[in-house]
């Protein structure tokens, strides 16, 4: 028998048109790959996760016409998640669906709720407590949902139920080095049950996650036998076989990306995605001659074409040559739109404005936010104009401490860089010229000293600890939780310690305020880091 893993990149409230990608994949899997059963990831029929859509009270009866319009398309049989409301009762389900039936044959509900970091499901869904089981073509097939593969009860319980196969639809978010999380969790459950698992995942990008496919089976060894393709959509076929009573799978196996190639086409994904499922018709980004804005250039070609990128340096009396020369060479080395426009005059008509009002106050970091805001007020009516959205380019780093000016760079809609720390800025920067052979981000914005350039002079090591202690003070506060007298064991300098914890502290009321970002992370700002804006706790707990 030939299973055919279908990674789809769904949109999350579409649901007829969600059940127009099933019907097609279906379609193209039998007749191009032979399949005899396509298995869709979780939630597929919504996308995920729909959050407060499941809350509509039309929802339920649109998921059932759509479950009805596949059994009547679809020539092969096919599992696919989608929300059911049972018994009074929302549950995360899986279905079978076998051609000409007006609903599922099959459903299966969730056991395992995740409610932890970026997810709520039982804000929503109540657990199921059954295995389900089907044949086909003299096979015993069983269901899980994601999170129950991270468990060992749903796996023993369709061991004990006889299965030959464990089929688990997922929507599992990508984060840096997640494969091998997931790989971990189902070899283990293939050796415990002695059953080999077929990983189908969703892929795309919905908000601040980001899903990377990355499709795979173990056998019952626990061994990784298929591995499909990452950040992409994909069918992948997988041929059981059996002798002797033993069921084994065979398929190809793909390279899985390194660390930052799979960062670099999941903030690709992400922009994708982010750009075409809210209709924007391009994106547009201020181009400063930095290191982070160089970044964001080159994702935002890579993940819509240059025809659909506008870059914008901004100069001011503080911008040096170096910064004009290396903006315009990017510009004109990715082929995208590029213009200049100096802030001097919006700068001063609004220092004109409040001079009254400042008189007698002396220089402060008010005239270097408001540099920021004129830029920001500019690619905002760009961006009002034109359709585009505008990309913010500040990375997690910055966000972190506050090093960033309110509507002013973080004015945007999409922040493709904030879960990215500075010093991983400089790591993908390398490998994206590396992998082109060439200098898609100038050499010297790598090399010089990082500056905002908003003083004479200015380098950001002026005012911040230099990137790679800050960068792993805030990896172990802001990630892994640990205290500033735990950081401060691990070897870290007490005042740079101190300092770090109280301006991550105190800015979270800018990071409530920052436009959406993809998470990549184990930890990131957004949903995945709930803190109160106004707060008592100490800074050294």
């Amino acid at each position: 028998m030939r299973i055919v893993m279908a990674q789809q990149n769904a949109l999350v409230g579409d649901i007829e048109g969600n059940a127009q990608r099933v019907i097609a994949a279906a379609d193209e899997a039998r007749r191009l790959l032979g399949a005899d059963l396509v298995l869709f990831p979780e939630l597929m029929l919504t996308g995920y996760p729909p959050e407060d859509l499941l809350l509509r009270p039309s929802l339920n009866s649109r998921v059932d016409d759509a479950l009805a319009e596949i059994g009547a398309s679809v020539s092969v049989p096919v599992v696919l998640g989608y929300p059911a409301v049972r018994n009074g009762l929302r549950r995360n389900a899986a279905g079978v669906i076998f051609p000409g039936d007006k609903g599922p044959r099959h459903e299966y509900f969730k056991q395992h709720l995740p409610n932890y970091r970026v997810f709520d499901e039982k804000r929503y869904f109540q657990r199921g407590d059954k295995p389900c089981t089907f044949e086909l073509q003299g096979w015993t097939l069983g269901l899980t949902i994601c999170e129950d593969i991270w468990h060992a009860e749903p796996a023993a319980q369709l061991q004990q139920a006889g299965v030959d196969v464990v089929l688990n639809l997922n929507a599992s978010p990508f984060r840096a080095n997640k494969v091998a999380e997931r790989l971990e969790q189902v070899e283990a459950r293939s050796r415990e049950t002695g059953l080999p698992v077929l990983y189908c995942n969703l892929v795309g990008g919905q908000d601040e996650l980001v899903f990377d496919g990355a499709s795979f089976v173990c056998n019952s060894k626990g061994e990784r036998c298929v591995q499909g393709a990452s950040f992409h959509e994909a069918l992948v076929p997988v041929d059981l076989q059996c002798a002797d009573g033993h069921c084994e799978p065979v398929g190809e196996v793909l390279p899985v990306p390194g660390l930052e190639e799979s960062i670099y086409q999941a903030l690709v994904l992400a922009t994708r995605d982010y750009v075409n499922k809210n209709g924007f018709k391009g994106a547009l980004l201020g181009l400063s001659g930095g290191i982070d804005s160089a970044l964001t250039l080159a994702v935002a070609v890579d993940a819509l074409g240059p025809e659909r990128v506008e870059a914008v340096m901004m100069p001011f009396r503080y911008t040096s040559a170096w910064s004009l020369e290396d903006a315009e060479k990017q510009a004109r080395t990715l082929r995208v739109k590029y213009r200049v426009m100096p802030i001097e005059p919006a700068f001063n008509g609004f220092m004109g404005i409040l001079s009254e009002a400042f008189e007698g106050l002396a220089k402060d970091t008010t005239e270097e936010n408001l540099q920021a805001r004129c830029r920001g007020v500019l690619l905002m009516a760009l961006s009002n104009k034109s359709g585009s959205v505008v990309l913010t380019t500040g990375n997690k780093s910055e966000m972190a401490v506050g090093y960033a000016t309110l509507y002013g760079d973080m004015a945007g809609g999409f922040a493709v860089l904030k879960d990215v720390f500075k010093t991983m800025v400089y790591r993908l920067c390398r490998w994206r010229n590396q992998k082109a052979g060439m200098e898609i981000v100038p050499d010297r914005v790598i090399t010089r000293p990082p500056s905002a350039e908003l003083a004479p002079d200015q380098v950001d090591s002026d005012s911040l600890p230099d990137y790679d202690e800050l960068d792993a003070i805030l990896e172990r506060y802001v990630e892994q939780d640990m205290s500033a007298e735990a950081v401060i064991r691990d070897g870290f300098d007490r005042d740079n310690v101190y300092k770090v914890v109280k301006l991550t502290d105190r800015n979270e009321y800018k990071r409530r305020q920052a436009a959406v970002g993809p998470r990549v992370s184990r930890r990131a700002f957004g949903k995945d880091r709930r803190y109160p804006i106004t707060n008592g706790w100490r800074p050294g707990d």
